[in-house]
């Protein structure tokens, strides 16, 4: 028999980092007192319901510890109000006998389902990798949320906390610039790379379709990882075949050039990523108020500067003043341009470009 369940739900949130209004809690738990001066507490903190699948946060799940210590028992814990110990935020949260309700109604809702996916989830390729008879347990680690169209699931930065299997529906990879990077369908996974590597979330997942999602936390997570060699050998097959994906994704984005908005990428910044990258080709800029602006590089060097009736430095100079127009980047140059001298050391030309932009706000101020 298990440790007896109380259920408590967030009702007030102010800056919490990691939950929201409605966010469920169970804790199960009973003290066995030895004596008048000391007692062994058997406590578990667990989420029974997160949208997102977020980390549990350790503040809290001493506070609700705290919690069954002074009722002894989760089971008898009265209808209150608790509030936790704060961090960055600050979270209140109230226990009612029909949470309890709600949570056994989850519990047994969340076993019948996994155990129903148990056909479609052994023809995934993670699962592949764990026999048969295991298979039932390790699922059982896993909780499963289902989202909507628009969903984040993860932000880019965010702590590493979970692992995601898609079971139904897709999401999408998005990068900095809100484009998406690539979709993943029914089967894949991600979250596997920041929790292996130990390192913050490495790209924001946003839900394409609704769709059903399961997770695991970090700690079942390495238990697993270390309990079945097979999937050690499934991540490392798994993050060549991305690295693969990744160097094919890149070599095409530079055969086929950049192109982009001034008002996305300022001109300076755009100039000085062509200079680092040591990237040769012809930078058009178009849809400028006095017409197309046209620049050459070799190995990131500027050689060539063109743009409205001026020519070299000057062309330089006056195309940072724009603030839109649409660029294109196309690699290679003429072979009669491989020896035609740079127009000046660039570093020297952009820190002088920027010396006049700020002279010239200057003297519209005054």
């Amino acid at each position: 028999m298990g440790f007896p369940k109380a259920v408590f739900k967030v009702s007030e949130v102010q800056n919490c980092p990691l939950y929201i209004y409605g966010d469920l809690f169970g804790v199960t738990g009973i003290t066995i007192s030895m004596n008048s001066e000391e007692a062994n507490t058997f406590v578990n903190t667990t989420i029974i319901y997160s949208p997102t699948g977020k980390e549990k946060c350790k503040i809290l799940s001493g506070d609700l510890t705290k919690v069954i210590i002074q009722y002894e028992r989760a089971d008898k814990i009265p209808i209150c109000m608790i509030s936790c110990s704060g961090c960055t935020g600050s979270l209140r949260l109230e226990h009612t006998k029909e949470l309890a309700l709600i949570q056994n109604e989850k519990e047994e809702d969340y076993a019948n389902e996994l155990v129903s996916m148990l056909h479609l989830l052994s023809d995934f390729a993670f699962f592949k990798n764990i026999d048969e008879q295991n298979l039932e347990q390790v699922v059982q680690f896993f909780r499963l949320n289902k989202l909507e169209k628009g969903d984040i699931v993860i932000r880019k930065g965010d702590p590493s906390c979970n692992f995601y299997i898609i079971v139904t529906g897709s999401v999408n990879v998005i990068n900095d610039g809100g484009m998406t990077i690539t979709t993943l369908n029914k089967g894949e996974v991600f979250g596997e790379m920041s929790l292996i590597c130990n390192d913050s979330v490495g790209a924001t997942i946003q839900v394409r379709e609704h769709s059903a999602i399961l997770h695991i936390d970090r700690k079942n997570f390495q238990k697993i990882l270390a309990q079945y060699p097979a999937i050690q050998l499934y991540f490392t097959r798994l993050m060549a075949k991305r690295l693969t994906k990744s160097n094919i994704i890149r070599t095409e984005d530079f055969s086929s050039g950049m192109i982009g908005n001034l008002a996305e990428i300022p001109a300076e910044a755009l100039f000085q990523t062509l200079n680092m990258n040591n990237k040769t080709g012809i930078l058009t800029i178009n849809e400028l108020v006095n017409g197309t602006a046209r620049f050459s590089f070799r190995q990131g060097s500027l050689i060539k500067a063109k743009y409205n009736n001026h020519e070299g430095e000057s062309a330089f100079y006056e195309i940072l003043k724009e603030q839109d127009g649409r660029f294109r980047f196309t690699p290679g140059i003429p072979s009669e341009d491989f020896e035609i001298p740079e127009i000046g050391y660039f570093m020297k030309l952009l820190m002088e470009g920027m010396r006049r932009l700020d002279d010239a706000r200057e003297r519209k101020t005054n």
